[in-house]
């Protein structure tokens, strides 16, 4: 059998844009104390705040009464990380460490896309979509846990095992890295994946509760949490105040959260949007009946999505993990999300105008920053419908076709991959 021939012009232009634009993203993030890249807030959580934590942890034990750490044990390991190359100071290590990971995503990406019947498109949205957001992705640990997430959907079609144990390492970091599970089609696949990520999550969650002391602080803290100024609600109240309304920003829990009447409320309103979000994917679960092979990729875009809208918190760094699902979504050319990887890549960019370049504005709750918080927020609320939308919409069986001859049968997806390669 012949396979066609990829040349190597795509791949080599690839490569030297991701160079080009990860020079310019070091550039950057060696000027981040200019006043429009934030005067230094965005390098400040990596040299002061995960030191602090990298010290802690290095003594065997995760941050107690420490209303900043919220995050699942598996970040304790990510975080130790840099310590691996003692050569470099910590703040170098982890921007070399953060580098590799994102050089294995798009070169995950290049290898699947150039496979029979795939597209290069996701690398492309990948190398050319990162840079949007600035120099913030080198000094947060999301695109690590980005990759966990790719390359659990990756792997997923060829190897549900492999899919099932990325998936739990991911959520051992940050927990959103479950959801990529969600759209695994019926039958052994399915079974295969989330029993392999059930037992390696407890294996590595009893490991770590082992040698390290406070293994769950983190769920105190993350109770705790409020509105943060970025999310929907916190736009609603921060509108809120050109109406009367008798709030004020604060920091707090790591983030700048809204304080004042009537601020639970709209914390409730968000855990019950959240949960609602919740049910229609599980009713879209339970309703489906044709899978192809990008509807694993399109539904952990969609659930992410979801779960990012309607969240109390809607930091920026989370774009990172939308772009690397919605690169995995375009490697193939079945998926039903082009439209909504669009909108990500739009609110990507404004994401970067609000921090760090008018973050003083959000903040103080002037019209500039209310309008700036307005259009990003609709954007990703817009893609979060659409994406849903979408994703229902092709899960029903194609016209003229029984509901039973598109029931997913176990190891479809190998299948589907067979057929395209053949084609």
């Amino acid at each position: 059998m012949n396979r066609p021939r990829v040349t190597p012009g795509p791949v080599l232009a690839l490569t030297v844009v991701w160079l080009a634009t990860r020079a310019l993203m070091l550039w950057l993030l060696t000027h981040s104390s200019a006043r429009l890249l934030g005067g230094g807030s965005v390098t400040r959580e990596v040299w002061r705040l995960y030191v602090h934590w990298y010290d802690v942890l290095s003594h065997g034990a995760f941050p107690a009464h420490d209303t900043t750490w919220q995050y699942p044990p598996g970040a304790g390991v990510v975080l130790l990380a840099p310590g691996l190359l003692p050569w470099l100071t910590y703040f170098q290590a982890f921007v070399v460490l953060t580098l590799a990971a994102d050089a294995l995503v798009a070169a995950a990406l290049v290898r699947v896309g150039k496979r029979a019947g795939r597209s290069l498109l996701g690398a492309v949205l990948w190398t050319g979509g990162l840079p949007l957001l600035l120099h913030l992705p080198l000094a947060r640990y999301d695109v690590q846990v980005t990759a966990l997430a790719v390359l659990s959907l990756l792997t997923l079609a060829r190897s549900p095992r492999s899919g099932g144990v990325f998936g739990a390492l991911g959520a051992l970091v940050k927990v959103w890295p479950a959801l990529v599970l969600l759209g695994t089609p019926r039958g052994r696949t399915s079974r295969t994946a989330w029993t392999w990520a059930a037992a390696v999550g407890a294996a590595t969650l009893t490991l770590l509760a082992i040698s390290f002391n406070n293994s769950l602080a983190f769920l105190r803290e993350q109770g705790g949490r409020g509105v943060q100024i970025e999310s929907l609600g916190g736009t609603a109240l921060n509108l809120a105040r050109h109406l009367g309304w008798h709030g004020r920003s604060r920091y707090q829990y790591g983030s700048i959260e809204l304080t004042g009447p009537h601020v639970a409320a709209v914390a409730g309103a968000s855990l019950g949007l959240t949960a609602a979000a919740f049910g229609l994917l599980l009713l879209w679960r339970v309703r489906a009946r044709h899978w192809s092979e990008a509807t694993p990729f399109d539904a952990a875009l969609s659930a992410v999505l979801l779960f990012t809208a309607t969240s109390r918190v809607i930091s920026p760094q989370y774009m990172v993990w939308l772009l690397g699902l919605a690169a995995v979504c375009l490697t193939s050319r079945y998926t039903s999300q082009r439209p909504v990887a669009l909108l990500v890549l739009a609110s990507s960019a404004l994401s970067s105008v609000v921090f760090p370049m008018y973050y003083r504005e959000v903040v103080d709750g002037t019209w500039t920053g209310c309008l700036l918080m307005l259009a990003r927020n609709g954007l990703l609320a817009a893609a979060a419908v659409l994406s849903f939308v979408r994703l229902w919409h092709s899960a029903r069986p194609p016209a003229g076709t029984s509901a039973a001859a598109t029931e997913p049968r176990p190891d479809s997806d190998r299948l589907q991959d067979r057929a395209l390669s053949v084609s």
